[in-house]
């Protein structure tokens, strides 16, 4: 009688552990994660390798740096907007490279008529000629039109930038990219140079930038705004090619951008 008692104890407190642990793990697995990561919506198309800086260029429109005579040139030929044009109306390339610090661009364009009708900077800024720079810091993809996950960088014939906030308003953003910009006849030699944030970035706040390192990928592209004079900008020449009838996504969808392989 005394070693039924004793078994029937074991099978009850060994009943209650089973349905202990079978409680804790029913709770955990309808627990949901407190954080969540970003998918990347991107595939890496247009991949270039760029070469790392010794010496950091000097920003004074001169294309003698020693960096500029290393690296090649990338070509501005893909029709974004517009009409058909010829190489007398327009013709621009670029090249590229970076340090811990930047990533510099040197960018070349030749254009019959420089024009810039809009003083103020936040003003139909896009309708002036001008350089727009695209970067997405993690290489992500996705919609930023409103948000810090890529930027659309519109640098003026004045050297302002400018592009669209989180409040869907435009902000000036020249602690971004530093720019000399250097005219003699038809071609423009532009030099910059661009802090790189990520999608951490909130304006009016202290920002800690990127710092950039060997094997990093970003998605990149670069294009040019052209306007001979009309009341709108007649043509919007880019660096990559993208694919269907509306190819203006570059603003909205950072998918559309090329990726940049940072090497040494």
């Amino acid at each position: 009688m005394k070693q039924i008692l004793i078994a029937y104890i074991l099978i009850i407190v060994l009943s209650c552990k089973t349905e202990k642990k079978n409680a804790i793990a029913n709770t955990s697995t309808s627990i949901e994660p407190t954080t969540t990561t970003r998918i990347s919506t991107k595939k890496d198309h247009q991949i270039r390798e760029i070469k790392k800086a010794t010496i950091v260029p000097k920003l004074d429109g001169n294309m003698d740096d020693p960096i500029w005579k290393e690296v090649k040139w990338y070509g501005l030929d893909q029709r974004w907007l517009g009409e058909e044009y010829t190489v007398d109306d327009f013709f621009g390339r670029y090249k590229m490279a970076w340090t811990p610090e930047a990533i510099y661009i040197l960018v070349e364009i030749k254009d019959d008529k420089i024009y810039d009708q809009y003083k103020d900077p936040l003003t139909l800024w896009w309708d002036d000629d001008c350089v727009e720079i695209f970067i997405d810091a993690d290489n992500s993809g996705g919609n930023h039109q409103f948000t810090n996950n890529a930027f659309a960088y519109h640098v003026a014939l004045d050297g302002n930038v400018v592009d669209l906030g989180k409040d869907e308003k435009p902000l000036l953003y020249n602690n971004h990219i530093t720019t000399k910009r250097v005219t003699k006849g038809d071609v423009t030699v532009w030099e910059f140079e661009m802090i790189v944030y990520d999608d951490s970035y909130e304006e009016g706040k202290v920002n800690d930038p990127v710092i950039l390192s060997k094997d990093q990928k970003l998605g990149f592209a670069i294009a040019y705004n052209d306007n001979d004079g009309s009341k709108e900008r007649e043509n919007f020449i880019g660096s990559v090619f993208i694919p269907g009838e509306e190819k203006n996504l570059g603003w909205i969808n950072a998918d559309v951008f090329g990726t940049i392989v940072l090497k040494e």
